[in-house]
């Protein structure tokens, strides 16, 4: 450890030459200051994420509504910011009871605020400020991952009030439950850096919005038939799976909240990259198995799935371990993308397949492949099935799995069934015809080729 400090100290002191010069430096604070610039650097990582989802679901939906879909990624982040700097953070990660938070709100930033309000982040030695962005991020995705359920049809509106509310009243309370000292955090329950926290949550509130706004006009014959509806630009959702995966450096391996740490921080990128790629290479077999085509999208929800799957056990499995676990999620999550659409659920991006199902598989998976060495290292719970652990560990992640899929579930059903109520969720079938660019923006993504309705009488053709 004092050979890693030392050559830390001696890089820092190269690229910043002023350094060289700082008697009064200690090696404590040069590794506050690498730790907190890793930290940084896989926070803004992580927010970069947001660019990935916008690409992603602006190319899977369609044209007259890409605009609606992309811009909407700035407006929750903005909405997301706000509400967990004010109370989310102290809920979730706020010194309190087994259940939420009760220090910590409307962060200052100050070291007086962290030392008395925030023990369960007291491992890092990074600034409250910097995990304060860093955890923001996650809330941020975990919101982002929500919206699928209500793409291509639901009101504007709507993202003000469940953004605001899903980042004060829903994810801090299962975030503070595992990472704040919470009652499954007292049991031992793994889940590094969020496939339950962050990806389940998002997935399951996405699901409850599907269910509440129904199908898309056009999704369904009167025979409960699916019909296809492509997204408008599938080199838009390449990219954006490219720009999520390079994000998942920031997301997994950032989780250490530490880089003078043995560097652990690299074999959780490594467990995270070895995952993404089997999950995607699974998932493209599977589907040109079932289609008799190599199927793109297919593909790319392979590697999200893997990336959702291998977030809770990338610090605890072996690497040929992640390979079956990111193989094994890119290929359930493609068959359920299936079942669930021939059962009448319109998820346009199947969030529920990839983040909720594979989310789950991957918080569950830890139960199985712990390795004893490593769940000993991070010190959180014990070793899996097939290490000796017997059945105690896959126990508690299957509690966890269930009581944080029940908690967002009603929360979520009574929060957005009270907004459907009385506010409505859904926009006018001649809003949803036109799209969402015009009847919520006033003006299409793409002016050249959609153009407005002419006052006159002649209403232009739009795409569906």
């Amino acid at each position: 450890m004092k050979k890693k400090i030392g050559l830390s100290i001696g890089l820092l002191a190269g690229l910043f030459p002023t350094l060289a010069f700082a008697d009064a430096a200690t090696n404590e604070q040069l590794q506050m200051a690498v730790d907190s610039v890793w930290v940084m650097l896989a926070a803004v990582l992580v927010i970069f994420m947001q660019a990935g989802f916008a690409l992603l679901e602006a190319g899977s939906t369609r044209m007259k509504n890409a605009g609606h879909v992309a811009g909407k990624t700035i407006l929750t982040f903005g909405l997301a910011a706000v509400a967990f700097w004010a109370i989310g953070f102290g809920f979730a990660f706020g010194n309190g009871n087994s259940f939420f938070g009760t220090t910590g709100f409307f962060v200052d930033g100050s070291a007086k605020q962290a030392a008395a309000a925030f023990s369960s982040l007291s491992f890092s030695d990074a600034p409250i400020s910097i995990k304060f962005l860093f955890q923001l991020a996650f809330a941020g995705v975990s919101l982002a991952i929500a919206w699928g359920g209500f793409a291509e049809r639901g009101k504007l509106a709507v993202y003000f009030v469940f953004g605001v509310l899903f980042t004060v009243v829903i994810y801090p309370i299962v975030a503070h439950w595992v990472w704040g000292g919470g009652w499954l955090a007292q049991l031992g329950m793994q889940d590094f850096a969020g496939s339950t926290v962050v990806h389940l949550q998002g997935a399951t509130a996405a699901l409850v919005a599907t269910l509440l706004l129904k199908p898309r006009l056009g999704k369904f014959n009167k025979d409960g038939k699916p019909n296809l509806i492509p997204g408008h630009n599938q080199v838009y959702t390449v990219l954006g799976v490219i720009i999520l995966w390079i994000g998942w450096f920031g997301f997994n391996p950032g989780s250490t909240l530490a880089a003078v740490n043995d560097g652990f921080f690299g074999y959780i990128a490594l467990t995270t990259n070895m995952a993404a790629a089997a999950g995607g290479v699974a998932a493209l077999l599977v589907s040109w198995a079932y289609f008799g085509k190599a199927d793109i999208p297919s593909m790319l929800n392979g590697v999200l799935a893997a990336l959702v799957a291998i977030t809770a056990s990338c610090a605890f499995v072996d690497v040929w371990a992640s390979i079956v676990i990111g193989a094994v999620a890119g290929i359930v999550t493609f068959y359920t993308a299936q079942w669930f659409e021939k059962m009448g659920l319109d998820d346009p991006i199947y969030a529920f397949s990839v983040h909720g199902i594979a989310g789950i598989w991957g918080t569950l998976s830890t139960g199985f492949f712990a390795t004893p060495e490593l769940a000993k290292s991070v010190g959180v719970g014990q070793a899996g099935l097939f290490y000796g652990g017997g059945l105690h560990q896959l126990g508690v992640q299957a509690l966890g799995v269930f009581g944080a899929f029940l908690f967002v579930l009603v929360l979520s059903f009574i929060i957005l069934g009270i907004m459907k109520l009385t506010m409505g969720l859904r926009v006018t079938e001649e809003e949803e015809i036109i799209g969402l660019d015009l009847s919520e923006h006033g003006n299409y993504g793409y002016p050249e080729q959609l153009k407005k309705p002419e006052i006159g009488g002649h209403t232009a053709t739009v795409s569906s």
